[in-house]
């Protein structure tokens, strides 16, 4: 199902929240207090700009009396490839997250890129991009790094197979410059880095890279990647098994000042 599609059905779904919150007599703030989330977040998902997750649709449902309408409109989307990795919906979930925590095996969070490192990988994509779209990606991806800065910034937590960091990705200068910006992101306050050593004799992450939010309305979501597109992962279950997983990759990778002493012997920095 391509994007053009899935957000019309976003827009159909929204549509029928709002129909019959109407139709209760309820105003989005009260529907917003009765299902214990933030008031934008039922107007975005009546103008389609945000996905109904199963778990506030099954609330909805009671709420509305809407007998199961909501539940099974949203076990009707695709999960696959609901949303390309860089798409607008992935980064409204990260730019609002309270919480967010990464596990890569493949290469470098995108939050933690280098520009010039970030426009190495973009280059590395089959198809390949042309200029103009490594541009916009490049742009959109350093844009992301504004919640690394902010006053108050979401907790994060980063886990990176060590491997990632010996990639012969870009020239050497931008790989250096690369290893610089990880050692000053691992001295932000609520950002821990951890890198899962070569020789772990347990490993977690097998099944790949993934992510966990945490929204300021506490909804906990996970997103996957794979080699045949994107994934959300809503469903508590599966968001448990990951958070998991996630928990025991930080068990079994090197601890925060561990890793840091990892990134100043490959600086050369005593």
């Amino acid at each position: 199902m391509n994007s053009k599609k899935n957000r019309s059905t976003m827009r159909l779904l929204g549509s029928q929240v709002k129909a019959a919150r109407m139709a209760a007599g309820l105003t989005q703030r009260q529907l917003a207090e009765r299902a214990m989330v933030d008031e934008e977040t039922i107007a975005s998902i009546e103008q389609g700009r945000r996905r109904l997750m199963l778990s506030l649709a099954k609330t909805l449902d009671l709420i509305l009396d809407t007998k199961g309408t909501l539940a099974a409109g949203v076990d009707n989307l695709p999960d696959i490839d609901q949303f390309p990795l860089y798409a607008e919906e992935y980064m409204l979930h990260e730019r609002e997250a309270i919480a967010l925590s990464w596990y890569d095996n493949a290469v470098i969070p995108g939050l933690l890129q280098t520009a010039e490192f970030a426009r190495a990988v973009l280059a590395e994509r089959i198809p390949a991009y042309d200029e103009d779209e490594i541009a916009a990606k490049l742009a959109g991806r350093i844009e992301r790094q504004e919640i690394l800065q902010r006053k108050n910034p979401p907790t994060m937590s980063f886990v990176i197979w060590e491997p990632v960091l010996h990639l012969g990705i870009g020239t050497p200068e931008a790989r250096r410059e690369q290893l610089r910006f990880l050692r000053e992101c691992a001295e932000l306050p609520g950002l821990s880095l951890q890198f899962l050593p070569m020789n772990a004799s347990s490993h977690a992450g097998l099944n790949g890279p993934f992510t966990l939010l945490e929204t300021p309305d506490h909804q906990h979501l996970a997103y996957t990647e794979g080699q045949r597109g994107s994934q959300w992962v809503s469903d508590l279950d599966e968001v448990s098994i990951l958070a998991r997983k996630y928990a025991m990759l930080r068990s079994q990778a090197l601890s925060p000042q561990e890793s840091r002493d990892l990134l100043d012997r490959l600086l050369g920095d005593p």
